[in-house]
């Protein structure tokens, strides 16, 4: 999940990898040994998960509305695994999840209660129309990059 964090679920901390916290914004925060590769980051690197952060820190910033991403598969029906993923994303009440399931071609953001009146339809339409192009193109990280631009553009204008 992002807003800072690529995936993100409610984590119990015993069951976090040594080296690893939840902070209390919500993100996990990791060390890593000098030398070992970051094969659990697959399929994104180092540089594609830093531009997603930054975006994601601008968007959250410049709306005070929080952002997270979540990329994987969403289930049979997209729309209503979005719906389950939603509730435990960090800060639901108040943030949008982009949700992207590459295999299923699949694009689906959801806006909690709290800030459903800037976060709405057409918002949620731009978000999805700056990310197709790029999908298209077969770049998932330009495509959330977009999305959140734009999104966060149109809700600043709010």
């Amino acid at each position: 999940m992002a807003s800072g964090d690529v995936i993100q679920t409610s984590v119990a901390p015993a069951d976090l990898p040594v080296g690893t916290v939840v902070t209390t914004s919500g993100r996990l925060s990791g060390v890593h040994r000098i030398g070992e590769s970051f094969d659990d980051l697959l399929p994104f690197t180092t540089d594609q998960l830093v531009r997603l952060d930054d975006a994601l820190t601008e968007a959250t910033r410049s709306t005070k509305v929080r952002f997270n991403i979540y990329v994987g598969d969403l289930g049979e029906n997209p729309a209503v695994g979005t719906d389950a993923i939603f509730p435990g994303t960090p800060e639901a009440e108040r943030s949008v999840l982009i949700a992207v399931s590459p295999n299923q071609h699949a694009i689906e953001i959801r806006g909690g209660r709290a800030v459903q009146h800037r976060v709405t339809d057409r918002v949620a339409q731009l978000g999805v129309t700056a990310a197709l192009s790029s999908f298209g193109e077969g770049d998932l990280v330009d495509g959330l990059v977009s999305a959140l631009r734009v999104m966060s553009a149109a809700i600043a204008a709010k």
